[in-house]
């Protein structure tokens, strides 16, 4: 690894970072951790019940402390959820000491994606206009990241390709 500790996928919800992250993963011989699946793990209920029933601010507060607590795990691939690196202080912990790759997609595909699915709270019952800004004022802030890959025209192999050329040459 990397005198950076880990790396860290960050995009959209929707964008593919478990999946592209996992298989990064396994070609790196590094474990994966999914800042979701561990919230939904400590909690025992699933995001959007959360969001349902202790709202988005206690949500935010929870995934601060969980995210900083997986980030010190070294040698890892981490994929945030996607309103985690809004946060000033997860993101500066992971621009600071981490390898961050930021997988953008063209807004049509990411709101294909994400539209009316229950398991993602803050784009459930939102109109494509709504989406829409929201892909632009959190682009805005994942442009921040050390690494862009623009998934637009690319397979998950390809995507995984290119995420690796990027670290090696880091």
């Amino acid at each position: 690894m990397k005198s950076k500790e880990n790396l860290v996928f960050l995009g959209m919800m929707g964008s593919g970072k478990s999946s592209i992250g996992s298989l990064v993963a396994k070609k790196l011989g590094l474990d994966f951790v999914d800042v979701d699946k561990e919230i939904e793990k400590e909690l025992g209920l699933s995001i959007s019940k959360i969001f349902q029933t202790k709202g988005e601010d206690y949500f935010r507060e929870f995934e601060v402390k969980i995210t900083l607590k997986i980030l010190k795990i070294h040698s890892t691939v981490v994929s945030l959820g996607g309103g985690a690196f809004l946060n000033k202080v997860i993101r500066k912990e992971v621009l600071k000491n981490h390898i961050s790759f930021w997988l953008n997609w063209n807004d049509e595909i990411l709101i294909n994606r994400i539209k009316n699915s229950k398991k993602r709270p803050i784009a459930f019952k939102s109109t494509d206009n709504e989406l829409i800004d929201l892909i632009k004022k959190r682009s805005n802030i994942y442009s921040k990241a050390l690494h862009e890959i623009k998934c637009d025209k690319m397979s998950k192999n390809e995507i995984v390709k290119k995420v690796l050329k990027n670290y090696e040459n880091n």
